[in-house]
């Protein structure tokens, strides 16, 4: 899939700058044969001319300024059309190279996607088999049963996330705000994810009594999204750190992680539709690339921002800034 990406945008690539170049060489020509001719031309009028005519001086002189202005002409208008196809090339060029990468994105988010989607069924299925068939003690079976409401709650989360990003884009979503508790949402989410995962600490500093204005689902699922990502890039016992307070003006919701960081050329560029961070070759962590690009639109769609820093010498933390 890779190999033939590149071959086709390397394809695409020669003939668009053959294409560009044929266009250059034919308006090179055309400028200097208008010049040849103009110069001809000037050359057939003056040999035309009598130099005992009383006027012949004047008429030399007419003939020469209009060579000029022609001079002139052709190389103005041939200025403005080299400037118009480099331009318009330039716009052409970004425009396809632009449009290959979102392609080459789109396709790997639908194979990260049919992965992500198989491997909670298949596991959900294997602990029903298993239920189904042995006959379990209760430890073992209240066991099986987390692990599979836990692919499940996963599995609800991929599709909330594509289902939101789809009417999203379609702008056929219109979010019905009201006024909630923040700050018990965020210890219902911080529970929730420490029951999930038992063995990293999720360690929750939340100030109490803070309510907002806005929709409480898409809030939920930006909080969320924010912390599995914390969760899925950094090591497996590391501690991931949230952060919930008001100051005189803004409600702040922080998540910070120890994970490898993330470079400064990419900070912008986790936000964008199906980015993820790293390698497309080498890449190993889950994920759609749809996660952060969700969260911006939910801060945004409530009047907010989210904020990348480096947490010390390693890690990341992200932060949500309500107006």
């Amino acid at each position: 899939m890779r190999t033939t990406t590149i071959k086709k945008v390397s394809t695409i690539t020669a003939v668009f700058w053959f294409l560009l170049l044929y266009i250059v060489a034919a308006l090179v020509w055309w400028f200097i044969s208008l010049h040849q001719q103009n110069e001809r031309m000037s050359l057939l009028l003056l040999n035309e001319l009598k130099k005992d005519d009383p006027e012949y001086v004047q008429k030399v002189s007419n003939i020469e300024d209009a060579k000029k202005r022609k001079t002139a002409q052709y190389d103005g208008e041939g200025a403005i059309f080299l400037l118009v196809i480099l331009i318009g090339a330039g716009f052409v060029f970004r425009a396809a190279k632009k449009r290959l990468k979102l392609s080459q994105q789109q396709q790997n988010f639908m194979m990260t996607v049919t992965h992500e989607l198989k491997t909670p069924v298949a596991i959900a299925q294997l602990n029903l088999e298993t239920l189904q068939k042995r006959n379990l003690d209760g430890d073992q079976q209240k066991k099986l049963i987390i692990n599979t409401l836990q692919e499940v709650n996963r599995l609800n989360s991929l599709c909330n996330n594509i289902l939101l990003a789809s009417r999203l884009d379609a702008g056929e979503y219109t979010p019905l705000k009201t006024q909630f508790n923040v700050s018990e949402l965020t210890k219902k989410i911080q529970s929730n994810f420490a029951q999930r995962y038992a063995e990293r600490p999720v360690i929750g500093n939340i100030q109490e009594g803070i309510c907002m204005v806005g929709e409480e689902l898409l809030v939920e699922l930006m909080f969320s999204n924010l912390i599995e990502n914390a969760i899925k890039y950094s090591p497996k016992y590391s501690a991931v750190k949230i952060d919930l307070y008001i100051t005189s003006q803004h409600i702040i919701f922080e998540v910070a992680d120890e994970g490898p960081g993330i470079s400064a050329e990419e900070k912008n560029r986790v936000f964008d539709k199906f980015y993820r961070t790293g390698n497309e070759g080498t890449r190993t962590t889950k994920g759609t690339g749809l996660g952060l690009y969700l969260c911006q639109q939910i801060a945004r769609n409530h009047q907010a921002t989210i904020d990348i820093k480096n947490n010390g010498l390693q890690g990341s933390v992200f932060t949500v800034t309500f107006s």
